[in-house]
């Protein structure tokens, strides 16, 4: 990470997010309507605001650490991640809160912005764990995870009940920190074959 709090790729450039970043994610979230996926919980434009602010709160209490995501290319704004529920004392700490733009999903930038927030955590924060949680209904979210190499750790029934009214099994995959070497060259693999196109 910069001194600016940024992570930087070749295809991506993961910011520190902030209100600043308000009205570029409510577009991209537009692109594909992502709020309609029932099995996922990406803002509205009109809930953007709160959504921001709720990040940037879990920052200040140390749980998170909060990006928009950049596409190098272009310089838009395509979507938001997060590191969360950051567990110092036993070195855990989760990759979640991501979604993208229709147009750049299984494109180069999830598996980088993956690379840099997984560097970070096993490389800066020395934490042994990175864990990942998706509904269990969410299949492009649970093969995005396994193709990053993550290990499916078990599902946990009935965990959330969501705004809709519907209840959740969450699915948690982990990458533990003896996996991370091996995992690094992989997702440096899949990059060079990558160049924009599908994994």
């Amino acid at each position: 990470m910069g001194q600016d709090g940024y992570l930087s790729g070749e295809y991506v450039i993961l910011e520190p997010l902030s209100m600043d970043h308000l009205p570029a994610l409510s577009l991209a979230v537009a692109d594909g309507e992502l709020w309609n996926l029932w099995y996922t919980s990406v803002p509205h434009p009109d809930e953007m605001k709160a959504y921001i602010k709720a990040a940037l709160e879990a920052e200040k209490r140390g749980e998170a650490l909060a990006f928009a995501v950049r596409c190098r290319d272009s310089g838009t704004i395509v979507g938001c991640t997060r590191l969360c529920h950051w567990d110092q004392p036993n070195r855990h700490i989760e990759i979640g809160y991501t979604w993208y733009c229709k147009s750049v999903q299984r494109t180069a930038v999830n598996t980088e912005s993956k690379l840099l927030l997984l560097s970070y955590a096993f490389e800066t924060l020395d934490v042994i764990a990175v864990e990942f949680r998706t509904h269990f209904h969410n299949e492009a979210s649970r093969q995005a995870i396994a193709r990053l190499g993550a290990k499916q750790d078990g599902i946990l029934r009935n965990h959330r009940i969501l705004k809709d009214g519907t209840v959740r099994d969450t699915v948690v995959y982990s990458i533990i920190d003896s996996e991370w070497p091996e995992i690094k060259q992989h997702l440096k693999i899949m990059l060079q074959h990558h160049n924009h196109s599908e994994v």
